[in-house]
């Protein structure tokens, strides 16, 4: 079980690092440093926005619109680090 724990963890801390990744990538669009049209830049794009928007789209649905600021990323971030706390503090002390 400690096995499986420590997998969870990993791929949550990936997964946090994607969470950011596609947030520094969607700023660098908005206002053009990178282009989008380079095949490396367009695939790099196509997968974290693949691998967070099935996430961050029910986040979206439930916030109010905050005037084009989106805190989407920063919600599901604190959700991730909820996870982290909650394994590190409750699941872990129970194995034996």
């Amino acid at each position: 079980m400690q096995s499986v724990l420590d997998v969870i963890q990993l791929a949550l801390n990936l997964y946090t690092y994607i969470i950011i990744a596609s947030a520094i990538f969607s700023w660098l669009i908005a206002f053009d440093v990178v282009n989008t049209r380079n095949r490396f830049v367009h695939s790099v794009v196509n997968f974290l926005y693949q691998a967070t928007e099935p996430v961050l789209r029910p986040i979206r649905n439930v916030l109010p619109n905050l005037g084009g600021i989106d805190i989407s990323p920063v919600i599901l971030l604190l959700l991730v680090f909820f996870l982290q706390s909650f394994i590190e503090r409750y699941l872990r002390p129970a194995l034996p």
